[in-house]
């Protein structure tokens, strides 16, 4: 689990209080993305490589979530499908994250930045990139 603390998202504190983990916000985020068309795969580290190989998915794959004073910053890595705009994807990324976390969590977020590091190749082989 990571360090950062838990975001606190309670209006009405009579009940009690409701708070997010950072975690749960990759989580979102990470799904949210896998819906957009164009959208290859998300870009993940060492540990979530090893992870998936024994058969457990990793949905913050590729999905980066810092807590600021002045508010949630999300990077996303993500390897696009040859062949589509860059920019209309990337920005369909941003809008359709944006709008799942505000549904549910209500939380706004600051920035949403889309990193492409790689394309895949729609006729190579399934484990051919470019860039990665």
């Amino acid at each position: 689990m990571s360090e950062q603390p838990l975001l606190n998202v309670s209006e009405d504190m009579s009940l009690g209080t409701v708070e997010i983990a950072p975690e749960v916000i990759e989580v979102i985020a990470g799904l949210a993305a896998t819906e957009v068309d164009g959208l290859y795969a998300m870009r993940g580290n060492f540990a979530s490589g090893v992870a998936e190989k024994f058969g457990r998915t990793t949905h913050t794959k590729g999905v980066k979530v810092e807590l600021t004073d002045t508010g949630i910053l999300i990077d996303l890595f993500v390897i696009l499908n040859y062949g589509v705009s860059i920019p209309q994807v990337a920005q369909n990324i941003q809008s359709v994250i944006r709008q799942t976390i505000k549904n549910m969590t209500a939380l706004e977020i600051k920035e949403i930045n889309v990193h492409v590091v790689g394309m895949q190749m729609e006729h190579a082989a399934e484990t051919e990139e470019i860039g990665g």
